[in-house]
């Protein structure tokens, strides 16, 4: 599967600094030092649907990590899956009355156009669940084979018992698992399993869905969380930087998915820092297909919304937090590109390389993006009221705008 073409990441003088990020397993701000490469991976799509905002705020929040990293003048090596057979997205198709893998293969191009469109960078490796099935049987096959799996009518689950570890990123207690087990895909109240908590790895074939060949497994089809362990480990191993997602993936995606490689490997942890991105609300309610509250970046584009000001909306939120989408805010974002793009548009300005640092220390301070924007707001604003004699600031400040913030003036 391949991914959406990058933009152009343009090259600032000296380099930016380490990032300091929050670390959901330990509750804390820890400062990561990669090494010469950067190795990501962020959950992506289930493609049953159009790309909308609260995705979108996902994404924004893990390009501005790859923006911190490259102007450290590091590589970044950054993964992604599509989750392009599971429950939701046979769903769909079946109460459309569409082919299931037509409906994934829209959505995901969409999704692709959207994330284009916001100049969001793109992944080394985008990889499909169906295409990365012949990985994931032989990690099933060795966790079964070693005990931390098991059968139950013909299905293979994995036993959170058999990680000592199992727990540490989100840091729930059993009640709370278990109630967002069941909200969250998980079966606990499945009679036969060893415990309540324990996740699928191999589902097997059911009549009228799709399945495949899984050797020792039988037909079937995989886990969720299996998917993105079996992607993860093939392109990044062990002990990578970040693992990345929604607030809703703490648990139970990126906490089985961290049991399953610990059990896989033996070594511990998955990933150095598992970061979670807020989740955006629209009348009141946190947006989600289920619910149908929607907005959606396609449509937004549709009417003519520029997608740099898409982009700067989201920014004026703290990756972390949850908020509420509004008409007021889209307002707000396109007004201050306006006045962004009106300052970069004179000869001259007032100097700028003070506001390169700021940015850079903003966005090293876990991403502190609404920070960022002050800071060019309080440039933009001097440009206006009195203009300046340095003949290359708006340059930099335009510049330095699309390399952090991905957005182009």
């Amino acid at each position: 599967m391949h991914a959406w073409p990058a933009s152009e990441v343009p090259a600032l003088p000296d380099k930016g600094r380490d990032l300091r990020i929050h670390d959901t397993a330990t509750d804390g701000l820890v400062t990561l030092d990669p090494g010469p490469v950067a190795r990501i991976y962020v959950c992506g799509i289930t493609p049953y649907d159009a790309t909308h905002i609260g995705h979108a705020a996902t994404y924004n929040a893990f390009d501005l990590v790859q923006r911190v990293w490259l102007d450290t003048k590091r590589q970044v090596h950054y993964v992604q899956n599509v989750t392009d057979v599971d429950d939701p997205l046979l769903e769909r198709a079946q109460r459309d009355n569409v082919d299931w893998v037509a409906l994934a293969e829209q959505e995901t191009a969409l999704f692709r156009e959207d994330m284009t469109a916001l100049r969001m960078l793109p992944p080394q490796q985008y990889i499909g669940a169906v295409e990365a099935i012949p990985g994931i049987v032989p990690l099933v096959e060795r966790l079964r084979d070693a005990g931390a799996a098991y059968e139950l009518e013909g299905d293979i689950y994995f036993s959170v018992e058999s990680d000592p570890n199992f727990g540490k990123v989100s840091r729930l207690d059993a009640a709370a698992m278990r109630l967002l087990s069941a909200e969250r895909g998980g079966d606990p109240d499945r009679p036969g399993k060893k415990n309540p908590l324990d996740p699928m790895l191999w589902m097997a074939a059911r009549e009228g869905e799709p399945s495949w060949d899984g050797g020792s497994l039988g037909r079937g089809r995989p886990g969720w969380h299996i998917e993105c362990v079996a992607i993860a480990l093939d392109h990044l191993g062990m002990g990578f930087d970040i693992q990345g997602g929604g607030s809703n993936l703490a648990f139970p995606h990126h906490e089985m998915g961290a049991s399953h490689a610990q059990a896989l490997t033996g070594e511990f942890p998955m990933a150095k820092a598992y970061v979670h991105a807020g989740m955006v609300a629209l009348h009141g309610e946190k947006m989600s297909k289920s619910k149908g509250n929607l907005v959606f970046v396609s449509t937004l584009r549709r009417e003519g919304v520029d997608p740099a000001a898409i982009r700067l909306a989201l920014l004026a939120h703290h990756y972390r937090a949850d908020w509420e989408w509004t008409d007021q805010v889209l307002q707000d974002a396109v007004a201050r590109l306006d006045r962004w793009r009106a300052a970069v548009s004179r000869p001259d300005g007032p100097p700028a390389e003070t506001l390169v640092t700021e940015i850079r220390e903003a966005l090293a301070n876990d991403l502190d993006a609404p920070a960022a924007l002050v800071a060019v707001d309080r440039w933009a604003a001097l440009q206006q009221e009195r203009g300046g004699t340095d003949e290359g600031a708006p340059g930099v400040v335009s510049r330095a705008v699309d390399a952090l913030l991905g957005v182009a003036l």
